[in-house]
């Protein structure tokens, strides 16, 4: 019989550990998360420089891997010659994605149409590349689904999902992976509970997001990969699954999107 660890095989297929809520204690938890089990976490940048820290993560740690790209909530930062730099880091192999990028018109942090330039010229480099793209999209549906079509070559993940089943059907057509966070455990996620039904278990991502969207019954605490446990717990019972063909679903699901060696 296969004897697990705490948490084996579980993949955090999106993370941020670069996070300045982690200073105190990063490589401390990192240390002890891949010593309980935990098999995999990609990193994902928000901007340059923390594209940057991602990649310096990856570096240090076999099992760590990295994205870059520039966060909806970061564009007014956003310039071609950062951006260059930012795509030199894809020389590295451990650099798997662009992400994150997206719409974002919840806060209104930054001009609509900027942030729809800014997530063209990113899904372009993906397009032009070869790569994989990780989707933002908060309170964007329509716009993110439009610029999403203008790039067919392109497939990823809309990571955090939190639109509609309808939508998520509209990504699966597509050719996307649908990533879920904790907020399937939160007391009001309908539509996450009614996306995460129709997505098929070959086209689902487990993810933190941390340091946010801890599940229940962590939740308002700092977020890290063990904690998935409980968002697969949630996600195996709405597909009557055991928890262990989720949990290994998801990971091959994301080294196969991110090309990583399982």
């Amino acid at each position: 019989m296969i004897q697990y660890s705490e948490n084996s095989g579980i993949f955090d297929s999106h993370a941020h550990y670069d996070d300045e809520r982690f200073d105190e204690d990063r490589f401390s938890l990192l240390d002890a998360l891949f010593a309980s089990g935990i098999s995999g976490i990609l990193n994902v940048g928000c901007d340059l420089q923390s594209s940057l820290q991602a990649l310096a993560l990856s570096e240090r740690y076999p099992k760590i891997y990295a994205a870059a790209g520039y966060h909806p909530h970061n564009v007014e930062d956003f310039s071609e010659e950062d951006f260059a730099k930012l795509t030199e880091l894809f020389s590295n192999p451990k650099m798997v994605a662009i992400g994150e990028i997206g719409l974002d018109y919840h806060y209104g942090l930054s001009q609509k149409e900027l942030q729809k330039t800014v997530f063209a010229r990113q899904m372009e480099y993906a397009s032009e590349n070869n790569l994989p793209v990780i989707i933002h999209s908060r309170e964007a549906s329509a716009d993110t689904l439009e610029i999403v079509k203008r790039f067919p070559k392109v497939t990823g993940v809309v990571h955090c999902f939190s639109g509609s089943k309808e939508t998520a059907l509209e990504y699966l057509k597509l050719g996307y992976y649908i990533g879920f966070t904790g907020a399937v455990t939160f007391q009001n996620a309908k539509r996450p509970l009614e996306a995460c039904a129709v997505v098929p278990l070959d086209r689902l991502l487990l993810e933190t997001d941390c340091p946010y969207m801890a599940p229940v019954p962590h939740r308002g605490k700092r977020c890290e990969s063990s904690m998935i446990q409980k968002t697969a717990e949630k996600i195996a019972g709405i597909k009557g699954l055991p928890v262990r063909k989720v949990i290994d679903a998801a990971r091959q699901n994301t080294c196969l999107l991110f090309g990583i060696r399982d």
